[in-house]
């Protein structure tokens, strides 16, 4: 009888672990609320439910038209660039390469990265920057498109910056951000691109999403 009582006592220890373990592997899913309210567009600092990715329509390096329906039942990480910045975008560049090595062969997984200087970014521009930096067209889009959409996106969609703007000629961003989204287009990540130590939590992030 005692024996019998040991086991389910060691039963239900092993159960509240895992269970425990199952918790702690649980990704938190992002609404506007759960950000820094800089980051968030006045209209939705409200809101913190049910935030999803907008619908985007925007132009790779092959000059083909991507959209969400490209991004179907994928896990994807966002980036907002540009080809010309010497600063932090090259290290961003080189870690969105790195991520796209470690899921190379992972259907599930894709990456996009958003040019913030869509007048300058030109496709035959975006496509010497994919080729130079090794882009697998299949993998990661390189894109470029209207400026007040790509604008839009950043600060209503992926809360990726601070400064305020309406995606006029002045208007400018500048974003570290790597942004993790899901299959129901939810956010479930936000990530510093230029640190090695959230590139690595990131790739941890992500297998726990395609496990």
């Amino acid at each position: 009888m005692r024996s019998v009582k040991l086991y389910f006592i060691v039963l239900i220890s092993c159960c509240l672990i895992s269970c425990s373990q199952m918790v702690q592997q649980e990704l938190p899913i992002y609404n506007p609320s759960d950000f820094n309210v800089e980051l968030v567009d006045i209209s939705l600092q409200k809101k913190n439910k049910n935030h999803k990715v907008a619908d985007f329509e925007l132009i790779n390096q092959n000059g083909k038209t991507i959209t969400q329906e490209d991004y179907k039942d994928k896990i994807y990480i966002t980036d907002f660039f540009f080809t010309s910045c010497s600063t932090i975008c090259p290290i961003m560049t080189n870690h969105m390469a790195e991520l796209q090595k470690e899921f190379l062969t992972n259907d599930e997984v894709k990456f996009l990265s958003i040019s913030v200087t869509p007048e300058i970014d030109s496709i035959s521009v975006l496509r010497k920057y994919a080729t130079d930096k090794g882009v697998v067209d299949a993998k990661w889009n390189i894109t470029t498109g209207n400026k007040k959409h790509i604008y839009n996106l950043a600060r209503k969609s992926y809360f990726a910056v601070v400064e305020q703007g309406d995606g006029g000629l002045q208007d400018f961003i500048h974003t570290p951000k790597f942004i993790l989204v899901d299959k129901k287009k939810q956010i479930r990540g936000v990530y510093d691109g230029t640190s090695e130590d959230d590139i690595l939590r990131l790739i941890k992030d992500l297998k726990k999403l395609t496990n």
